[in-house]
């Protein structure tokens, strides 16, 4: 196997959007997606990793902190 090099949320993102969950014999993703406000530090790093990830880790913004 080849090694990956990934940055912090890169490895995050790829970790959540992995995770699996079996409810009545049916696997679905345990984490449908991210809500995230950009620009307000607390996703520093993280928004060009949820950017590449669209497909497999959707992310829904809020437009302010009372969302």
């Amino acid at each position: 196997m080849a090694t990956i090099r990934l940055t912090a949320a890169q490895a995050m993102v790829r970790f959540l959007s992995a995770q699996r969950v079996e409810i009545d014999g049916r696997k679905q993703r345990l984490f449908e997606g991210v809500f995230a406000i950009f620009g307000h530090g607390n996703v520093a790093g993280v928004g060009e990793a949820l950017f590449a990830a669209r497909d497999a880790l959707p992310t829904y913004r809020a437009h302010n902190e009372q969302a």
